[in-house]
């Protein structure tokens, strides 16, 4: 498999480890994996109201807002605010609370089993054409849209929270006038 598209409104709402919140799932890998056994996952949280994160053992967590205007996450008692795509990497282990002084927020959030996967997160301003490619066999990327008016390969359009999946050295091109949250996730030691 080199691309494989993800439709927002074909995934399933599951709720979160505390039961706070729900979360939609774009990948994990292995699939079926807890998070015991956890290579990687890429989801996408509704968050609601004040409250706990869950708490996550071994895994490292790469966390992005994607929607509302600002979120603020107290990690271990140290303080961060996070404006619209901004990106916090943390501990699953942490004691982490979040306030959200501007109401209901969204975030893309990376979570990997540590020493399994490291990956991190970023934006990505399409304006024509963007190509993205998985560096190497041990590499996966996933492409989320952040806007509508974008479309991959062929002219197949992406909806807004649309993603795209690319690895095993494959490569996609979007096309279009919008932004993407592009992840890259080195899974040479995953499963």
């Amino acid at each position: 498999m080199s691309q494989t598209l993800v439709r927002w409104s074909e995934l399933k709402a599951v709720p979160w480890k505390n039961g706070g919140g729900v979360m939609r799932v774009l990948a994990r890998v292995p699939a079926a994996a807890t998070n015991d056994d956890l290579g990687w996952s890429a989801s996408i949280a509704e968050i609601e109201a004040d409250g706990p994160f869950s708490a996550f053992p071994g895994i490292d967590r790469v966390i992005m807002l994607i929607g509302g205007t600002e979120l603020f996450l107290d990690v271990d008692g140290t303080p961060h605010r996070l404006s619209k795509t901004d990106t916090l990497a943390f501990s699953g282990d942490a004691v982490t609370t979040c306030r959200l002084p501007a109401g209901p927020a969204r975030a893309l959030n990376l979570m990997m089993g540590r020493g399994h996967a490291v990956g991190t997160s970023r934006t990505a301003e399409v304006a024509g054409a963007h190509q993205v490619t998985a560096r190497d066999s041990g590499e996966a990327v996933v492409l989320v849209a952040l806007t509508g008016g974008l479309a991959l390969d062929g002219g197949v359009a992406m909806d807004a929270l649309d993603a795209v999946l690319v690895d095993a050295s494959g490569s996609v091109t979007v096309t279009g006038n919008g932004l993407l949250a592009e992840l890259r996730v080195d899974q040479r030691r995953a499963d």
